[in-house]
């Protein structure tokens, strides 16, 4: 059988303005993303300045208003970039991801005046963000939280430490959830915080199994003060602004689960028709073939799964029951494909010659990051059959 390189993504895209979006996705992905990924993500080096070349691309602001620097794209176009992004460099994707996560805050609940001031530079003047939620101590239970925030006149003085911070000591804003009230939900208030102010330090980074390009580390916040003009919606409605932000969120997730996922694809598809063996390609043969049917439908599954609660968010109806199993399906298919793209690829699967193996690592996180699939489960669960002890 004749060799078979595999095809762009055939996407359906609701404008023409998106189809050029995509292409020159596509074209970065290419030129400046994907012939350094390897080496640098081996060194472990972040890749700082590919980020200014997105933000001057209108890339970091795509979901949000023109009005404020950003793209005015639905989330049904964002999240296919995000894809693309992610299948040449799950680092680049998934750093975007956060970012947009981060800008979410200040977009939807900050006032007009703060949006004025902070939005323009955050969505499109070369600024990275950062999402401070989790801590040492309260993960998936984010209610539980201890860094406080106390009021000192017309500012607030914030102290704690956040936990597994993506672009944590290299972002230039964290929009940070921080203890005011009462303990529980309801006395969580959310601040957006300059990455140079006073007090604000962050960790070496973790050294993680992959991802290693992209730092994820502690940041301390020794006595940081802010002005309550930086208080990003009401005292108390922090966990709320956080959760839905977290809902958007696991979309991203999911269109960089499958990103990584048809990249593993690819490679697969690549190396299976190039491999003889027996004097014929591997591709020939029935069981490998079963596995490559299996993978792609499997991402073709996770796709429409993630664009069908995309499209309801752009249609302002409720999906986080859809955005909970998308993350779930989305990061799981992603798993199993990048395992299989490994098998198929044999002991050269397992080398950092090829890519397989990096995929493969990079995917274990996704199952993990903001809520790991066990969340996911019982968000799902909910919505079905309501909450746990009525």
């Amino acid at each position: 059988m004749p060799d078979r390189a595999p095809q762009p993504v055939d996407r359906q895209l609701p404008t023409e303005e998106a189809r050029d979006l995509i292409s020159l996705v596509r074209d970065i992905a290419e030129q400046e993303i994907v012939p350094r990924a390897a080496e640098e993500e081996d060194a472990g080096r972040f890749p700082r300045e590919l980020f200014t070349l997105l933000s001057r691309s209108g890339l970091l602001g795509l979901p949000y208003a023109s009005e404020y620097g950003g793209g005015d794209q639905p989330y049904e176009v964002y999240l296919q970039v995000l894809e693309e992004l992610a299948a040449a460099r799950l680092t680049v994707g998934l750093g975007v991801s956060v970012h947009s996560l981060a800008s979410y805050a200040l977009a939807a609940y900050g006032t007009k005046e703060q949006q004025v001031e902070h939005l323009p530079a955050m969505l499109g003047g070369g600024l990275l963000g950062a999402y401070c939620l989790s801590e040492p101590h309260s993960g998936s239970d984010a209610a539980a939280l201890r860094t406080k925030a106390v009021r000192d006149g017309d500012a607030w003085v914030i102290t704690g430490t956040k936990a597994w911070i993506t672009h944590g000591g290299v972002a230039d804003f964290y929009t940070v959830m921080a203890r005011t009230g009462e303990e529980g939900p309801r006395g969580i208030t959310a601040f957006l915080v300059p990455g140079d102010a006073a007090g604000l330090s962050a960790a070496p980074p973790e050294k993680k199994m992959g991802m290693k390009g992209s730092p994820t580390a502690q940041v301390h916040f020794d006595g940081v003060r802010v002005l309550d003009d930086r208080r990003i919606g009401e005292e108390g409605q922090g966990l709320t602004i956080a959760l839905t932000a977290l809902e958007s969120g696991r979309l991203g997730i999911a269109a960089c689960a499958i990103g990584v996922a048809q990249a593993a694809l690819d490679e697969a598809l690549s190396y299976a028709t190039e491999r003889r063996q027996f004097g014929k390609p591997i591709a020939d043969f029935q069981g490998l073939r079963f596995m490559l049917a299996d993978m792609a439908t499997q991402i073709e599954a996770g796709r429409a799964l993630y664009l069908a609660a995309a499209r309801l968010r752009d249609a302002g109806r409720p999906f986080a029951r859809q955005a909970a199993m998308a993350k779930l399906h989305c990061t799981d298919t992603a798993m199993r494909v990048t395992t299989d793209a490994v098998q198929i690829l044999g002991g050269y699967g397992y080398t950092a010659d090829f890519p397989a193996e990096r995929y493969m690592r990079e995917a274990k996180v996704l199952q993990i990051v903001e809520g790991t699939n066990q969340i996911q489960r019982m968000v799902i669960a909910r919505h079905l059959v309501g909450p746990e002890g009525r």
